[in-house]
């Protein structure tokens, strides 16, 4: 049976993936975004609308007749036109103008090993969000990826590009710190599968594979014909390296919060898989684009 769903940021990386999944299931799509004058991938298909995050009466009337929603809103960094505070107060928002609407369901993405007592703003945000979820009372399921990888994704792209472009690779600290990068559109059929449901379900959406960071650099190298030498230096050096190779392509290469959440092994969970695809197998098709262009944060929010 077609029904309407609603999916934050459709135009953008993880928003599409499960916005095409959807539509392959006879749905019907709208999105909220920030951006209804970008070009939209889906043409007639997905009508766009504006969060209105300042006026909730409008939210929800956008929302009205909608059976899921899918929340892939979110900041990875602060920046003096976000802030991830301002993302956990438009999410409430959103969340209670759900439920005025009388959304039936929602799919929310959150983050692995989010703690309301983390001296990190991104995974005590992430944990806020969860705790305000459950008190709606609507019916959800919390999917938790760690690294997510595509053909628009920015980390491992990036970690290509500078593969490709510097004879040696720096990692913080020893590089012994373990990630399991999930296939964005792994991440988008989990999240069908589960606006379908109606019982409230945490999933820790990790990939099949786990790699150490060091690991995963060297293997990087590997299937992409650039092997380099994988170096530790001290995680101060690395966010300045970072910062001054920013400034050179006009982005935000790393923030010392993802360095510590990294160090940290925040993006390890001892879960079994929730996806099949293998990022090495991934890389391998792709090997040949993979990281020819950098990927930038902020020039894909500013489009």
């Amino acid at each position: 049976m077609s029904e309407t769903h609603a999916v934050t940021g459709a135009f953008g990386y993880s928003g599409k993936y499960i916005t095409q999944h959807l539509l392959q299931s006879g749905h019907r799509v709208i999105t909220l975004t920030n951006s209804v004058h970008r070009e939209n991938p889906f043409g007639a298909e997905v009508r766009a609308f504006p969060f209105s995050f300042k006026d909730p009466d409008k939210l929800a009337e956008t929302l009205r007749g909608v059976t899921a929603l899918y929340n892939t809103y979110w900041v990875r960094f602060n920046h003096r036109l976000f802030t991830h505070a301002e993302a956990v107060r438009n999410t409430r928002i959103l969340f209670d103008a759900a439920k005025n609407a009388g959304v039936e369901r929602i799919v929310h993405v959150s983050i692995t090993n989010p703690s309301n007592d983390s001296d990190l703003e991104y995974f005590r945000g992430k944990a806020e969000l969860e705790d305000a979820l459950r008190a709606t009372g609507l019916s959800h399921s919390i999917l938790r990826p760690t690294v997510l990888f595509g053909k628009e994704d920015i980390l491992i792209n990036n970690i290509a590009w500078m593969l490709r472009r510097f004879p040696v690779f720096g990692v913080f600290g020893d590089g012994e710190y373990r990630l399991q990068p999930l296939y964005v559109d792994d991440l988008a059929r989990l999240a069908v599968e589960h606006g379908a449901r109606r019982d409230n379900v945490l999933v820790d959406a990790i990939g099949p594979e786990t790699f150490t960071y060091r690991q995963l650099v060297t293997e990087i190298g590997r299937l992409i014909g650039k092997r380099r030498p994988v170096v530790g230096v001290p995680p101060a050096v690395g966010y300045y390296v970072g910062a001054v190779i920013g400034k050179i392509v006009g982005d935000v290469i790393v923030t010392r919060g993802e360095i510590e959440g990294l160090m940290r092994g925040l993006l390890y969970v001892d879960s079994p898989p929730a996806a099949t695809t293998r990022l090495t197998a991934w890389v391998d098709e792709n090997k040949t684009s993979l990281g020819m262009r950098y990927a930038s944060e902020l020039g894909r929010r500013a489009r």
